[in-house]
């Protein structure tokens, strides 16, 4: 998006610390970590919003267990179809850097829809809702 050649284009964190970019540690944390918040906040969740945390929460199980894949292979030497690197299944139609970020969309995305949703909530939402942050109706 910037032009940057790939090799620069380390992220957010990769930028203060190069070496992070390499670390399937750190890319399998963040997607744990990613999954247990989306397991932790479902309950406040309901109705059309639930539903779509629900489609985030299942992409980022995948998302989860691809990374999983990628840091057992790393931890053991042994990569899928004998790959020189830690290879995921998608990974071997996609490209490694489209798919992290095509994973990441498609996790966010359903996200932003469920809290769009759960701010303006339908009635029979409102009233099986167990906090105060939906907008007011009008």
């Amino acid at each position: 998006m910037l032009g940057w050649p790939l090799k620069e284009a380390r992220g957010v964190l990769g930028m203060p610390f190069p070496w992070l970019v390499s670390s399937e540690w750190m890319h399998y944390g963040y997607a744990l970590l990613m999954l247990i918040g989306l397991v932790m906040l479902r309950s406040g969740f309901t109705g059309r919003s639930r539903t779509w945390w629900n489609i985030s929460l299942g992409i980022q199980v995948w998302h989860h267990l691809e990374h999983l894949l990628l840091l057992l292979q790393a931890l053991t030497g042994n990569n899928l179809m004998g790959r020189p690197v830690p290879t995921s299944i998608i990974q071997l139609l996609v490209p490694r850097m489209e798919l992290h970020l095509f994973y990441n969309g498609l996790v966010f995305v359903p996200m932003v829809v469920a809290m769009l949703l759960h701010r303006s909530p339908r009635p029979s939402e409102r009233a099986a809702m167990r906090c105060a942050c939906a907008v007011s109706p009008a």
